[in-house]
């Protein structure tokens, strides 16, 4: 592998590991952040794929990065179900607090409900 392959998978190796660090805190401002980073990091490792390669070197950086990439997408579900699931939590929470007195919620105890009526026939 040239030294520039090297190069090149081992910056995208790093981002990965930035990457899913963040997603395993659950920061998806900052995962979300580092797209562009892994995206140029990927155009590199594309852009010098052709050149030379030492099977051996290669060989090892394809395991790493198929592991961190599994990683990655293991983490990217996580993230994607966690988000779904607070979505879910707030859409309830807005659906009952959008729906009239008695209808499909508990009414809270205390003070009963103003009435009024007319005494006209």
């Amino acid at each position: 592998m040239s030294q520039e392959a090297v190069t090149a998978g081992t910056l995208l190796a790093e981002t990965l590991e930035l990457e899913n660090r963040a997603l395993a805190a659950l920061d998806l401002p900052r995962a979300a952040g580092m797209l562009g980073d892994k995206q140029r990091a990927i155009a590199n490792l594309a852009a010098v794929q052709t050149l030379p390669a030492s099977r051996d070197v290669a060989e090892r950086m394809a395991r790493r990065l198929q592991a961190l990439a599994a990683e990655n997408k293991r983490l990217l579900e996580r993230a994607i179900a966690a988000q779904g699931r607070v979505i879910e939590v707030i859409a309830r929470a807005a659906a009952s607090s959008l729906a009239p007195p008695g209808y499909g919620t508990a009414r809270p105890a205390g003070r009963p409900t103003a009435l009024a009526l007319s005494a006209r026939a």
